[in-house]
């Protein structure tokens, strides 16, 4: 079944498990729950929360909203990738979210424990921004030096990023993973050879 094939239904159906596993351990005990599913200092000594806590959610508001997010970015992403890559970048961008977020709040104060897929969300979202035939287009056209792209992708990030400016949301994760998601889909690194081979034709 073709549902059952889609790197995004799949990271759905990751989310629920982890979801559900995270509700039962919670009611067993707080504090397991929170050493298995977030992430926080010191990172190393609980490696295990790296790929656990992009999958875990704090409630089911914060699941859905992630959820609908995924479904919108993640449907037309996977149509130019395969499943394997797919889910390669969705997970390395959410625990690099992660860590930013957890490293940068250790620098100005006390860290907080972070979980949540919406950094490796917003990987995907400033993936399709960048890495589409218009964005080629538009930049080919403007004909920009490296570092004015690289400065006007980071002024982009900052500007998403502001969008989502509420008490209690992980800024720097949000950031963090708009801003390499512009940066791969510069690069096209989720793009097959098929893909590149067709996108190449067409423009000839």
């Amino acid at each position: 079944m073709r549902l059952a094939r889609s790197p995004t239904v799949q990271t759905l159906v990751v989310f629920c498990v982890v979801f559900a596993l995270q509700s039962v351990i919670r009611l067993v005990s707080l504090p397991l729950a929170a050493s298995l599913f977030t992430l926080a200092p010191p990172v190393a000594l609980r490696p295990w929360a790296l790929p656990l806590s992009v999958y875990a959610h704090a409630n089911l508001p914060h699941l859905v909203s992630n959820a609908i997010a995924l479904l919108f970015a993640g449907l037309l992403i996977e149509r130019v990738t395969t499943t394997f890559r797919f889910h390669a970048y969705f997970l390395a961008v959410g625990i690099l979210a992660g860590v930013s977020q957890v490293w940068v709040d250790g620098l100005v104060g006390p860290a907080h424990p972070v979980l949540g897929a919406s950094g490796a969300v917003f990987g995907l979202f400033g993936y399709l921004l960048a890495g589409n035939p218009m964005a080629d287009a538009v930049l080919g056209k403007l004909r920009l030096s490296r570092r004015a792209q690289i400065v006007a992708m980071l002024a982009l990030a900052f500007l998403a990023t502001l969008t989502t400016a509420t008490p209690g949301v992980a800024l720097i994760a949000h950031f963090t993973g708009f801003a390499v998601g512009l940066v791969a889909g510069r690069l096209h690194i989720l793009r097959t050879e098929t893909q590149a081979t067709s996108n190449d034709r067409a423009v000839q």
